[in-house]
């Protein structure tokens, strides 16, 4: 049976690449799909193909029965299925080599798209493992589509026919899963439609996890839809009276419920494949070691009501793993349990008492919005103590929130870090966006460093000092009880600016801190030049120019990869630093740099311009690595604390961090680190942000992009051109040897 199957695959394959139709789907499908992947990965500056594969369901919904409309229904109309059936073969035999044959196909075509994923690890630090999910859930996405439009092909001998209802089909299992579709239908119908579209479930491998579910799901379908075109087959040698004719039928029906259950029912099969790069999806070691500790129960309620949106309905199955998994990993220490306070008194009333309240959503109800409210919150509670997580808005971000709630409640004597103030230093309460997080796991307290109270800074009463942007020189004495805190024990996080940005004009001054003494001390040196890296930065809006908003790359405002493998900056991917400075490393053996730019970088004096409609070539002879952050490390035998330096400290203002969502981790991972507690650094640095492109010349770009949009498409020309045109010639040396 396997010989059968794979000489009708064999035969199949052949039969495309003999065909210029076959070269023409390929170069037709690269060059769409690698253009709009190119154009918005160019545009978003991000090294991810996931641009490319957001569009694989709909472009597959086109290119793939394209591909298979001629597979059956072309031997129907040619009459040589008569003839193939003739052959000791069965229609089990035919269809699936026939799937393999077309699956192949489709397979070759994706292959085209791999020098740009070879193209962009070589220009950036993206996840190998991410890309390596997204194409083993292309090619289960691909043979789902391919059994469909065999299906489709077998039903009829007009190949526009078969093309049109694979594709309809096609599309039909891609929109079901978005919401405009779902939109007026009752939410358990809703759900339904979402557990059976592709979307959700390429969606889900496409991130980097490979679970056990979605692979059933697409191994069903694909299956279901096998068993139909098989049927088709058999069907017409069959006359309907006879009892094999009615088992077929029987069959068809009892796969089709099968997979409709399966995939109705599936969610609670369990099992899953991390390949992302630090897995990102699984339970971090910090998590582990913190419900491992634990000496008490914790519990946990999950209130959600059973009418949510059907996109939050999907979330439901991430926070539910993540629940198991946590409750799991606590040896039964961790208590969870689900409540629905729509559909009961009491638990509505728990919420109430925990401030857990509905939310308002749009449903559309007899031709019209209505508004609804339903409940999506989390209370976790320890003894007397609760936190409180209301409204579930980043699942992605819900194991790092829990288990520092965790922490948190469990945690009976919290460590004192201090805010240096006084000298332009900015306190705790500037970071509104931080402040939260840093005071639910340490006692945070201002300290002035221009008082005599700064003199009785201690180690054993201060785990670790900030200083953060001060504006004017420390005084010799402020500086000497810095020093003398860190030569003590004392750890300290210095967020240094090297320049100050003027109000009102766009012009900056030199800031000197008076801490560089004390720097070189420890074997840095920090100058007044600003960092500026044209191969990699952010970008800022230049106003209106004409009708259009323009938006532009602004090299002072770098976009910094980690350096090394610091347990501060692991698994974050980037950080973007505005207006910093130059740290110089005076002791490599005790200093570990942390952020670096790209070898495109460069300095720039504060007597400079720092507008951004301006020409920021470096020349070549200046252009290097340049280092952004650092962390101290004392040497054996020495008492001295840690240090952390950082020649930015804008970075953690309001208004950057929200698009800079690696900021606030790092800082809090260098706390963890500063004070020895480095328990939540693993939960906190999954950094699910792709990592910038950087190219170090224009000529890489090009060849990047240009490489892939034209010479793959171009190879596949040339190979047809050849194969083509050679295929008289093949068929005369077999008909040769026929004779002879």
């Amino acid at each position: 049976m396997i010989r059968s199957i794979l000489t009708v695959a064999r035969r199949e394959v052949r039969s495309y690449f003999d065909t210029p139709t076959a070269y023409v789907l390929i170069v037709a499908f690269l060059g769409l799909s690698l253009f709009l992947g190119f154009r918005n990965m160019f545009s978003s500056n991000a090294a991810t193909l996931r641009p490319f594969f957001q569009m694989l369901p709909i472009l597959f919904a086109v290119f793939v029965p394209a591909a298979t409309m001629r597979s059956l229904a072309e031997e129907r109309r040619g009459r040589t299925l008569e003839w193939l059936m003739s052959q000791p073969l069965t229609e089990t035999e035919v269809v699936i080599g026939k799937f393999l044959g077309d699956w192949a196909f489709v397979l070759i075509a994706l292959v085209g798209s791999l020098p740009t994923a070879i193209g962009v690890l070589m220009v950036s630090k993206a996840d190998p493992g991410i890309m390596v999910a997204q194409y083993f859930g292309a090619a289960l996405l691909s043979a789902e589509f391919v059994a469909l439009g065999l299906w489709a092909s077998s039903v009829t001998r007009n190949q526009i026919t078969a093309f049109i209802v694979g594709s309809v089909g096609s599309f039909l299992f891609y929109l079901i899963g978005l919401r405009v579709a779902q939109i007026g239908v009752p939410v358990s119908v809703a759900m339904a439609l979402g557990h059976l579209s592709v979307l959700t479930h390429f969606q889900n491998v496409a991130r980097g996890v490979i679970d056990l579910r979605d692979v059933l799901y697409f191994f069903s379908v694909s299956l279901f839809f096998i068993v139909l075109a098989v049927a088709v087959l058999a069907r017409e040698r069959l006359s309907r009276g006879r009892a094999d004719y009615k088992r077929l039928r029987v069959g068809t029906l009892v796969v089709g419920v099968l997979v409709l259950v399966l995939n109705l029912l599936g969610s609670h099969v369990r099992g899953r494949l991390d390949l992302t790069r630090g897995n990102l999806y699984t339970l971090a070691p910090g998590t582990k070691q913190v419900l491992g500790g634990l000496s008490d129960v914790v519990r946990v309620k999950l209130f959600v009501s059973s009418d949510l949106p059907s996109e939050v309905q999907l979330q439901l199955r991430d926070v539910r793993d993540l629940l198991s998994d946590l409750r799991h990993a606590s040896d039964g220490k961790l208590q969870v349990t689900e409540l629905h306070p729509d559909e009961s008194d009491d638990a509505r009333a728990q919420a109430s008492s925990y401030g857990i309240q509905p939310v308002q959503f749009n449903v559309m109800r007899n031709d019209e919005f209505q508004v609804k409210r339903g409940y999506y919150g989390l209370a976790l509670l320890y003894a007397n103590k609760k936190r409180v997580i209301p409204i579930i808005r980043h699942p992605e971000n819900l194991e790092r929130d829990l288990v520092s709630h965790i922490y948190s409640l469990t945690t009976k004597d919290r460590p004192a870090i201090g805010f240096a103030t006084g000298f332009g230093a900015k306190a705790v309460g500037t970071y509104s966006a931080m402040r939260s997080d840093v005071e639910s796991r340490y006692n945070v307290r201002d300290i002035r460093l221009d008082s005599d109270t700064a003199s009785h800074l201690s180690p054993d009463s201060l785990k670790v000092l900030v200083v953060a942007g001060p504006t004017q020189p420390l005084d010799s004495a402020a500086v000497q009880r810095v020093e003398t805190y860190v030569d003590q024990g004392g750890s300290a996080l210095l967020l240094l600016n090297p320049v100050l940005m003027d109000s009102r004009q766009p012009v900056v001054r030199a800031v000197k801190t008076g801490l560089n003494p004390m720097l070189e001390k420890f074997g840095v040196r920090m100058d007044s030049n600003m960092v500026e890296d044209p191969a990699s930065s952010e970008r800022v809006s230049m106003g209106s120019q004409g009708l259009f908003n323009v938006v532009s790359p602004y090299p002072l405002w770098p976009v910094v990869h980690p350096a090394g493998n610091s347990p501060i900056t692991r698994n974050l991917t980037r950080l973007f630093l505005a207006w910093p400075g130059h740290l110089q490393i005076l002791d490599s053996a005790n200093v570990q740099p942390l952020w670096q730019t790209t070898k495109a970088a460069g300095v720039r004096s504060p007597d400079l311009s720092i507008m951004p409609d301006q020409d920021f070539r470096v020349p070549s002879g200046q252009r290097g690595v340049r280092t952004v952050a650092v962390a101290v490390t004392p040497p054996k035998g020495s008492k001295a604390g840690r240090l952390v330096v950082v020649a930015n400290e804008a970075f953690l203002e309001d208004q950057f961090m929200k698009n800079n969502p690696g900021s606030q981790s790092f800082v809090l991972n260098a706390i963890d680190w500063l004070a020895g507690n480095d328990a939540l650094i693993s939960i906190r640095s999954k950094d699910r942000t792709p990592p910038p492109l950087t190219f170090s010349s224009s000529v890489s770009r090009n060849l990047l992009k240009w490489g892939n949009l034209v010479g793959v498409p171009l190879l596949f020309v040339l190979v047809g051109m050849v194969r083509v045109s050679g295929r008289r010639r093949r068929a005369e040396a077999r008909w040769q040897g026929v004779v002879s």
